[in-house]
């Protein structure tokens, strides 16, 4: 048995944000020193926020040196005939104290033209919601550049945008091009593409704490928007003990699993996959060793590990490339 494939979960790298709060702590149990931490984010190869292993035989190596090291184990024979020794996807948890910025993301050509970088298709799931929480997402109706521009220019653009109030267990699918923000008082699993490509369109006006105005990106974001309206409210069964599908798109696929008792999962080696813990415990064994996970744990299952056994009362997300 090889004593480098095992369950793998890292460090989380912990970002302040303007809008962040402390629900990463007091809900997630992360050690943030902080009362303005944004983003939790659990599983990343974006430079100079590489994740690493936190646990096992690999405990200290970076994520990249792990692909490095057995390319094929970790990510899977498909994944890496796809990407190389690219670790694709980018996972988060966002804790918004205050509403985030109105902002949009390039897709994989405009992103690989202006950034070298892919596009930033991305996923959330509502973890937690205060009363009348708010997302938005996309327009109300059909837009055009003009209508949007002349709404920017008066500060009016929320009055074209859609809003949503939303609700724990909510899922919203957001393809690349989608005008969007969290609202105050959620606590959101993100899921995406390796991008770190945002273009921020409005900002409320905020400072910081030395007076400062963030960078917008209007310009940039005049050719990434889709001014059609979209449709992004993802509806799922959750039947126990299965997988249920939520998302399945050319980056990865999400699937709901409300785990109740024993269950056995076989894989076939095409890719890895990522269980994010959304609420309750679970474990999972593998090569006779118990793995104790709880609400607000990620873990990276390597592509060897064809076969185990999760056990305990939780929801998980399951995330993998298809």
């Amino acid at each position: 048995m090889n004593d480098k494939i095992y369950p793998l979960q890292f460090d989380p790298i912990l970002k302040e944000r303007i809008w962040g709060g402390e629900k990463l702590k007091t809900m997630l149990g992360k050690p943030i020193i902080s009362s303005i931490t944004g983003e939790s984010w659990e599983l990343s190869t974006v430079k100079g926020d590489v994740s690493v292993v936190a646990n096992g035989s690999l405990k200290g190596k970076s994520l990249m040196a792990v692909i490095a090291e057995m390319p094929k184990e970790v990510l899977g024979t498909e994944v890496h005939a796809r990407f190389g020794d690219q670790f694709p996807l980018l996972f988060k948890y966002l804790d918004a104290r205050q509403d985030l910025s109105i902002q949009v993301h390039p897709n994989d050509e405009l992103a690989r033209k202006r950034h070298n970088s892919f596009g930033k298709t991305e996923m959330w799931y509502v973890m937690q919601a205060d009363p009348d929480a708010k997302i938005i997402v996309g327009f109300k109706d059909d837009s055009n550049p003009a209508e949007y521009l002349s709404h920017l220019k008066d500060k009016s653009l929320l009055s074209i945008l859609d809003a949503i109030t939303v609700s724990e267990g909510d899922v919203f699918f957001l393809e690349t091009g989608t005008v969007h923000a969290i609202g105050a008082g959620l606590l959101i699993a993100e899921i995406q593409q390796t991008s770190d490509i945002t273009y921020r369109i409005y900002d409320f006006d905020r400072v910081d704490a030395q007076g400062n105005t963030r960078e917008l990106h209007v310009d940039l974001a005049l050719e990434a928007i889709n001014y059609n309206k979209v449709d992004t409210r993802k509806e799922y069964l959750e039947e126990e003990n299965q997988a249920n599908p939520i998302v399945n798109c050319p980056y990865f696929t999400t699937n709901f699993i409300p785990l109740s008792k024993e269950t056995t999962i076989t894989k076939t080696g095409n890719s890895f996959t990522v269980y994010m813990c959304v609420s309750g415990e679970f474990e999972l064994e593998y090569a006779m060793t118990i793995y104790k996970y709880k609400k607000g744990d990620t873990v990276l299952i390597p592509a060897a590990m064809d076969y185990y056994v999760l056990s305990g009362k939780a929801s998980i997300l399951e995330i993998y490339i298809s």
